[in-house]
This record gives structure tokens, sequence and C-alpha cells, in this order.
């Protein structure tokens, strides 16, 4: 066996192709054992490296980490989303933190972490703002760039960073997007469009196009749906699709599924998400009063939350659940499969598509209800929940009750941000005021 300055070079049997190197590790006393090379003399020297390494380590002279720092940035932040993953993180913000990191790796050109320096990340912050993104945007990837190299630094990646020095935007300055609030006609003509336009779509009328509009051999098109024509329609849609029961029923309960789900948002406070997740046994409609469990990975706020259902809602979701395993049971009958005693408890309550939006828009122009106000307010579907808010305080609701009904973690959120101003009604809410008895006629008779 050859000797090391504080190592031993051997081989493990006396036939082993490779030498095995050995040595006490200075500081903490372990024994240190690596597999080298063939050659003898290469195994030496590498042993020897290796001890030397260790020796300045221990005395502080090179960082003990530098190898890892050295590694590509990509397979540190695989590492970083797998940590997410493992810590139950919901997959879209998984994707929306990859989609940052990759953007920041992409503007500072970055090929290991001492890439991504203050003057770096400032730059690609300052891209974004140019591009016109708002400050909210501005400062989720400033979070999420942040997080990434707090982990880093506390698994012993790097040091330390400076990027916290990061400034952080006031998004009150630069809110891009204000929600309106419906009234309560424009709420009950969008429950109404949905719940009939799915078969009225089947009974618009035709009318020829104008010239200048044609393309192609299409000389015709059907004229748009609106409230006036909805029953007309409904009822043409009907006897046109009469042949096709099946269809008809689908399209039936398409409708009352859409309607429900406009009403379950406005009528809860939901958020589209939140609402996807609910199933059929997060419900607790035998309660009093009946109420819906919303699972903490579905809550924006990550806890968890007990939502107050009316009565007349609770009712709703029953019959529509009852319809539901009606509807189950008659196909395992035609089936001849087992007949179920009920639905799944993790089935979905109801079926919320990604793409509600352009559903909500449909039903908007339908219900005559215009996307964009005089103000620039808009109507998406999170303005579903603005109406929620709003509703509340408009009836007199307590702020304190109206916060808890909202989940929200402020008041001032609740009452600045969820409240449309357009449907509190001041003038009213002057008459409250005390009728002060004017002194000015007594004054002038006094002169008199």
């Amino acid at each position: 066996m050859g000797r090391a300055r504080l190592g031993t070079l051997y081989k493990k049997q006396p036939d082993a192709a490779r030498w095995t190197g050995a040595f006490t590790h200075p500081r903490t006393g372990k024994r240190i054992i690596r597999t080298l090379y063939v050659d003898k003399q290469a195994s030496r020297s590498a042993l020897d490296r290796m001890i030397k390494e260790v020796e300045r380590c221990v005395e502080g002279l090179i960082d003990p980490n530098a190898q890892l720092r050295r590694a590509p940035i990509v397979e540190h932040v695989r590492a970083y989303l797998e940590q997410c993953a493992h810590e139950r993180q919901a997959p879209r913000h998984l994707q929306v933190k990859e989609l940052h990191l990759n953007r920041f790796i992409g503007g500072c050109e970055a090929a290991c972490l001492d890439d991504l320096t203050l003057d770096a990340a400032s730059k690609v912050l300052r891209a974004l703002a140019a591009e016109g993104k708002s400050a909210r945007t501005h400062n989720h990837h400033r979070a999420t760039l942040v997080a990434f190299m707090n982990w880093a630094q506390r698994t012993d990646r790097i040091p330390s960073h400076a990027l916290v020095r990061l400034p952080v935007l006031d998004e009150k300055c630069d809110q891009r997007r204000h929600r309106r609030a419906l009234t309560e006609s424009e709420l009950e003509r969008l429950l109404l469009v949905a719940r009939r336009r799915p078969i009225a779509e089947y009974g618009r009328e035709v009318v020829p196009r104008a010239p200048k509009e044609r393309k192609g051999r299409a000389t015709w098109t059907r004229s748009p749906l609106s409230v006036e024509s909805l029953e007309s329609a409904y009822a043409k849609g009907r006897k046109a699709l009469a042949k096709h029961p099946e269809f008809l029923a689908r399209l039936d309960r398409l409708g009352r599924e859409r309607e429900l789900i406009y009403r379950t948002l406005i009528l809860t406070g939901l958020r589209k998400g939140e609402l996807a997740s609910l199933t059929v046994g997060a419900l607790r409609l035998d309660h009093v009063p009946p109420y819906a469990v919303l699972a903490a990975k579905a809550d924006k706020a990550r806890v968890g939350a007990e939502i107050p259902l009316r009565p007349d809602l609770a009712a709703e979701l029953r019959r529509w659940i009852e319809e539901s395993l009606a509807g189950e049971r008659a196909a395992a009958r035609r089936e001849g499969s087992p007949i179920p005693a009920g639905l799944p408890l993790g089935r979905p309550l109801l079926r919320v598509r990604a793409d509600l939006i352009r559903v909500l828009e449909r039903d908007l122009r339908a219900a005559g209800i215009p996307k964009r106000d005089d103000r620039g307010y808009t109507v998406d579907v999170h303005a579903l929940r603005h109406t929620f808010g709003s509703h509340l305080s408009a009836r007199g609701v307590l702020p304190r009750t109206a916060q808890a009904a909202m989940r929200h973690s402020t008041i001032a959120l609740t009452m600045n941000l969820y409240t449309d101003p357009r449907l509190l009604d001041v003038a009213a809410a002057l008459e409250a005021l005390p009728r002060l008895r004017s002194r000015i006629a007594s004054t002038k008779r006094g002169i008199m």
C-alpha cells in the first residue's frame, strides 16, 4: 500500500482494478474513503488533491460548496421546484414559478447561481415595465426570485444574496383592471340567458349576409341572441331538436349547470378555482345552516374555510345532485351495470370550464350587459365575487361581517377594492341625517 501525506492508498482486493484512497477528516475525524483510478500514480495525485482541498476548506480558504454553486442553474431550479412540490404547493403555482425563473435566467443570461446578480435582475424587471406589465406582475416576479435565492441560501448553495434589495412597487397606484358589480336586474338577465342559451342557439333566425360580408358561398348567417329574442329562439330550438331527445336533454342540463355555476359564484363569493374544487362530499346540506367545506389546498389563503350556503341555493344544489344521481342510475339500468347508491364523494360538484370567461362574455352579449362601462370598469368571472361583496355592503351588512364572508385579511380590501360605489345608495343614506330647522326666516322676522 502507498501512503499519501494524510491518507492511505490501497486496493480492496489484490486483483482489484482500481485503487482506493482513504483519509481522516481533520475537523470531524470521520474516515473518508473514495474509489480512484486504475493507475497508481494518478490515484495518489487525486488523493493528494482531495486532502489539500479539505484542508483549505477547514482553514476557510475556499468555499466548501463551490462545486455545487458552479452546477448549471437549471439543476438548481429543478431541485427547487421538486422541493415546492414536496411541500404540496399547487401545480399552477409551480408553473408560474417556473415561468418567472426561466424569464430571469433568460434575461440575465445566467448559467449558474452567481449570474443572478442584483443589477441583472433589476434589468429584467425594468424590461417587464417597458413591456407594459403591471406593478403586481413586477412584485410577483420579484417574490419568486427572492424565494428561490432564499432557498439556495438555506441549502448552502450560495453564502448570501442581495436580491432582497430589489424594489417592491405600490400596486394601488398601478391597478390595471377595475371590475364592476352587476345590478340586480343584470343578474336576473344573466341567469336567464345562461339557462336558455344552449338550446336557443339552435333557434336563431336566419338572416342574409350583406354582399360585403359574404365569405365564399356563405350568403346567410344567424341573428345574434338578445333578451327580446331569447324566449322565441328557445322555443324554436326545442322544436328543432325534438327529434333528438337525448341531445336536447344534454343541452338543457348544460344550461341548468351554467346557471347554477353563476348563481353559486354570486351567492357565495367563491373564486372560480375554488368552486371548481368543490366535490359532492364537500357539501353539508343537512346541517343548519348548510355549508360547503373548502379544502385548504383550494383556498387562496391555504387555510380552508366553511362556506355558508343560503337555503335556496342549498335546495338547488341538492336538486342538482339528486338529478345527477337519477341520470347515473338510468344509465346503469340501460347498460346492465350495478345501480349506484349515491354519487362518488370525490366527484366534482359542478364542471367549471377553464375558458368560463369566454362563455360568460357570450352570455353577457345576449343579456345586453356591456362588458365595460363608462368608467372603464369591466365584467369578468371574478367580477361576480365583486358583485357578492358590493351587494353585501349595499344592503347594510356590517363591514366586519362582509369581511368574514369575503374571507379577506383586511377590512380595507373588502370596503375599497371589492365594493362598487355605484351600488351604494348614498342619496338614500343622506336621509338618515337629522332634520335641522332653518333659522334664516326667523332671523329676518326679528330684524323687521
